[in-house]
């Protein structure tokens, strides 16, 4: 059985889609990736890279935090090749895989998502990624893709 190496959309339908949650406090995320850019949490306090959004800063709670682009490119730390769908609108969709992806150049601020390509592909700890973004009606996915 030939496996699909390429899908259209890792959201298949059925799944509820992300949104910004009731407070805002992550809708800067959202709306950036409809852009098209990568934002995270700086604190202008201590320096700190946060990431996911955070009220305060977790290394000195300073309140005074602001939203970066940053380049899109990290390293797997770790991943799942998932084969058992968590949800019934995967069950045509396993296996994909869920990537933890390390920003080095920003603390290492870790970020989740699907790494595109073939399922079956090789993935190793530390391989360079890419962000690649999957446009939807009124939203954006962060994707990830390895690099080169």
């Amino acid at each position: 059985m030939a496996m699909e190496t390429a899908r259209k959309s890792y959201l298949p339908e059925g799944m509820p889609y992300p949104e910004p949650q009731n407070d805002d406090l992550d809708k800067p995320y959202w709306d950036a990736a409809r852009e098209h850019r990568l934002v995270i949490q700086h604190c202008l306090q201590c320096n700190t890279w946060l990431f996911g959004p955070e009220w305060c800063c977790w290394n000195c709670q300073s309140l005074e935090l602001e939203w970066v682009e940053v380049p899109g490119r990290g390293r797997i730390y770790s991943w799942e090749r998932v084969w058992h769908p968590v949800h019934p609108a995967l069950k045509d969709a396993c296996p994909y895989l869920a990537v933890l992806v390390e920003l080095p150049d920003h603390d290492n601020v870790r970020m989740l998502g699907n790494l595109l390509g073939d399922p079956l592909q090789e993935v190793n700890i530390g391989d360079a990624v890419e962000v690649e973004y999957e446009d939807h009606d009124g939203y954006t996915l962060v994707q990830w893709r390895k690099a080169g």
